[in-house]
């Protein structure tokens, strides 16, 4: 077509700010293959500007990722521009690599203009902290069970231990060294018998001082936490429908409860309908000596039916979102269920999803 061609032909004229870039400068066509890429998209691919240009982009995509991109380059086609978007790309040697793209469409061109950035080293170390944070979480549940279990199954045979000294007639023993003994081991098992008492409080204890608890204002907690998304809840153009007025405040963990707010939300986001802003209501009431948050959004959803016994696994993932780590709902729960909560969930695919929390009164 040549008045395209004419068209790229004015367009490719960026001069060294386009060859120069670390950026990886891309125009794309909406037939799905590269027009023009930088030196810097050849060097990260290691593909030739020949290879690239002369084969589908979904060449050279990772398979995990088609699905999702696909998607999202529908909606290029049809005049939205995409922002901040993720996936992995396959290199000439096999190497797995991230990029996150901003693509704009030229409306009346059937031409996309899109810059990314190589985030892989980004990922990498995400991925090593998450597994970090993963192994740590493990670890420390491993130690608080090994510590409840010796503790508890060390004072049984003390217990028996102590038990049989007081079934000991000691007026049938005439010998003073062997009464002298017999004391000294008395003594000794009701001082072990103590000491694990005492072990036993300590741990009750500094789990008690470390989850401190008060009584918070459920607005305030929100207000902090899409604060400190707002970028991401402007750009997703997330609204909100929030009423607070039936319980203002809770009696909770200050951190535990902004953690619930931005795991909570940043999902609904993550799995919105992509057909649709994200849209989420927020209210609270009080019903049988429990105050209650309910969280309600327009995403995705999922069969509730197929996922119930897996929904706040650590891991566990429902849908083909490539930023998904599967451990938000898995720490809301923990949050929750540590101080005594409840939560329950009911969603249907494509009519989102709405998350009941009862809080222990």
């Amino acid at each position: 077509m040549p008045e395209i061609e004419t068209y790229l032909n004015k367009t490719y004229k960026m001069g060294l700010f386009f060859e120069l870039s670390a950026d990886l400068f891309i125009i794309a066509g909406f037939d799905g293959y590269f027009k023009k890429v930088n030196p810097a998209v050849c060097k990260v691919l290691e593909f030739s500007e020949a290879e690239l240009l002369s084969q589908p982009i979904n060449t050279f995509i990772h398979e995990e990722d088609l699905t999702i991109t696909i998607r999202n380059r529908e909606n290029i086609k049809i005049g939205k521009p995409l922002l901040h978007f993720e996936n992995r790309y396959i290199t000439k040697s096999g190497e797995i690599v991230w990029l996150s793209w901003t693509s704009m469409p030229l409306v009346g061109s059937d031409l996309v203009y899109a810059i990314a950035k190589n985030i892989t080293h980004i990922k990498k170390q995400e991925e090593e902290r998450n597994q970090l944070l993963t192994n740590l979480k493990k670890i420390n549940s491993d130690l608080k069970k090994l510590n409840y279990t010796a503790s508890h199954d060390m004072r049984s045979p003390v217990n028996n231990l102590l038990s049989i000294f007081s079934l000991l007639d000691v007026s049938k023993i005439k010998d003073e060294e062997t009464l002298e003994f017999i004391e000294i081991l008395k003594t000794s098992t009701e001082g072990l018998k103590q000491t694990l008492n005492n072990y036993v409080d300590n741990i009750h204890h500094n789990e008690n001082q470390s989850i401190a608890l008060e009584n918070i204002s459920f607005e305030k907690s929100l207000k902090r936490i899409q604060q400190s998304i707002k970028s991401l809840i402007k750009d997703s153009k997330t609204t909100f429908t929030v009423d607070f007025s039936l319980a203002k405040k809770v009696t909770f963990n200050k951190t535990y409860l902004e953690s619930i707010f931005l795991n909570l939300i940043t999902n609904a986001i993550k799995y919105g309908n992509p057909d649709e802003s994200p849209n989420i209501t927020i209210t609270t009431q009080k019903i049988e000596g429990y105050i209650q948050l309910i969280f309600t959004d327009n995403g995705l959803g999922f069969d509730i039916n197929k996922v119930k016994d897996k929904i706040f696994g650590l891991n566990q993932k429902f849908h083909d979102n490539i930023d998904s780590k599967g451990i938000g709902l898995y720490l809301v729960y923990n949050h929750i269920n540590d101080l005594g909560g409840t939560i329950e969930v009911k969603s249907e695919i494509g009519l989102g999803t709405t998350f009941t929390i009862n809080f222990k009164n």
